[in-house]
């Protein structure tokens, strides 16, 4: 791809955008960052807070482990981790800097200032408002469509900031649709690579990190564990599949280490990067093959993800399950044709698992999408394929990955409400 072409430039921008640093769970840290940023409004510790959350919102925070509040969990933990030591200015990583003087304070505050949270029905899959009162105070501030746009603030009436909402609206953002899987494929095989590293580099380093620490420590159910201590010592992408799941484990159990995120979500950033990365080590592949692996596999993730949304009963890590399946066919010197095959046999095994929010079991799941990813390559390493008309599948990639955004977005839009129905049962 030609350096001037501006979808060089949209997909360089395109992976600034998506690989940032997230400590812990991004929706209970969406809320945290929103709370910060009404308790500086504010001036001080409010003396009642409300949180209305859309139903993915509430389902993925209720299970999780939110970090630095020492185990406490759900979306009053976050909102109180937000307030008593929040740093707005740290977006994504605002819980980063905690003492344990605050990790106390954020106990007591809970005790004697209970959080309220409504569920908020509306036509948008993210939406948050918190509203924070101290005396005759009041703040109010909205977060909608992504995790760190802010789109309405207030503080004792009077409006600070109002932008206009509407569903799935990105336009802050660089335009995804533009790209396709052959633009991809293009920008992956020729973007200069000082273009990426610092990106690159840092998504190596805290993905893989986070993963170690699975590995070492118990968190959750361990699967990343289960998996290493069950497979073949020198089956490569059992420990690809292994640090992966790892990773999840500790991020879902509370870990208090950063993960470069992916589509909004961490456990599609490590599911896109650590098996990439550990597979690239396993087999000799340079360091450049390296990056421009993870900017295929990142980029198809991001490609699938436009459809969907940030939020569904889709689970996430199918995509990038598929698209790490994809670069690891990459690294061993498959060409487009193997790869859009691997991702099309990828998703017709493994499409319509569904997320039920972020917890222990997660990790499992990213196991499963990368086992399917890599099913998919070997399918067509061995001359086997699935074709248009099986299921959802129809000729041509990006007509099955339109399908599968149908399917995702739309289709399973009563799915997600079943989902947290049950799940508000129990």
């Amino acid at each position: 791809m030609d350096h001037t072409n501006v979808k060089y430039n949209a997909c360089i921008q395109i992976l600034r955008e998506e690989l940032v640093p997230a400590m812990g769970c991004t929706e209970p840290i969406a809320i945290a960052y929103g709370a910060a940023r009404g308790r500086e409004l504010l001036g001080g510790l409010p003396d009642q807070i409300v949180v209305e959350a859309s139903g993915n919102i509430i389902k993925n925070v209720k299970s999780v482990v939110v970090p630095n509040t020492g185990g406490l969990h759900g979306i009053e933990a976050a909102a109180a981790a937000g307030v008593v030591a929040g740093q707005a200015g740290l977006l994504l990583e605002v819980i980063s800097q905690v003492t344990p003087e605050q990790q106390e304070e954020m106990r007591v505050y809970l005790k004697e200032h209970p959080v309220r949270v409504e569920f908020l029905d509306g036509d948008l899959v993210f939406d948050i408002r918190l509203t924070l009162r101290r005396g005759d105070d009041e703040v109010k501030v909205r977060i909608a469509n992504y995790h760190t746009n802010i789109v309405h603030l207030e503080h004792n009436g009077q409006v600070l900031l109002d932008l206009p909402v509407e569903e799935d609206d990105e336009s802050g953002l660089t335009d995804r649709t533009l790209l396709t899987m052959a633009d991809i494929y293009d920008f992956a095989l020729t973007v200069d690579i000082d273009d990426v590293r610092e990106l690159l580099d840092r998504q190596i380093s805290c993905n893989m990190a986070i993963a170690q620490e699975g590995l070492t420590h118990s968190y959750g159910a361990s699967i990343g564990q289960v998996i290493r201590d069950t497979a073949p010592a020198d089956d490569a992408i059992s420990r690809a599949k292994s640090a992966a799941a790892a990773g999840s484990d500790a991020r879902m159990g509370g870990c208090e280490l950063p993960v470069i995120i992916n589509s909004g979500s961490g456990n599609q950033g490590i599911t896109a990067s650590v098996p990439v990365i550990v597979y690239a080590r396993e087999t000799g592949a340079s360091e450049e093959k390296l990056y421009r692996a993870l900017v295929l596999s990142n980029l198809i993730t991001i490609h699938q993800k436009t459809r969907i949304g940030r939020l569904s009963a889709y689970c996430g890590a199918v995509s990038a399950g598929a698209a790490a399946g994809a670069a690891i066919a990459w690294l061993d010197g498959g060409d487009y044709e193997v790869i859009t095959h691997t991702v099309v046999n990828a998703l017709a095994i493994i499409s319509g698992m569904i997320c039920d929010g972020a917890k222990a079991s997660c990790a499992g799941k990213i196991a499963a999408a990368i086992d399917a990813g890599v099913l998919g390559y070997r399918m067509y390493q061995q001359g086997q394929q699935f074709y248009g008309g099986d299921g959802i599948l129809s000729r041509g990639v990006e007509n099955t990955l339109d399908n599968v955004g149908r399917l995702g977005k739309i289709g399973m839009r009563s799915t997600d409400k079943e989902i947290l129905q049950i799940m508000l049962q129990t």
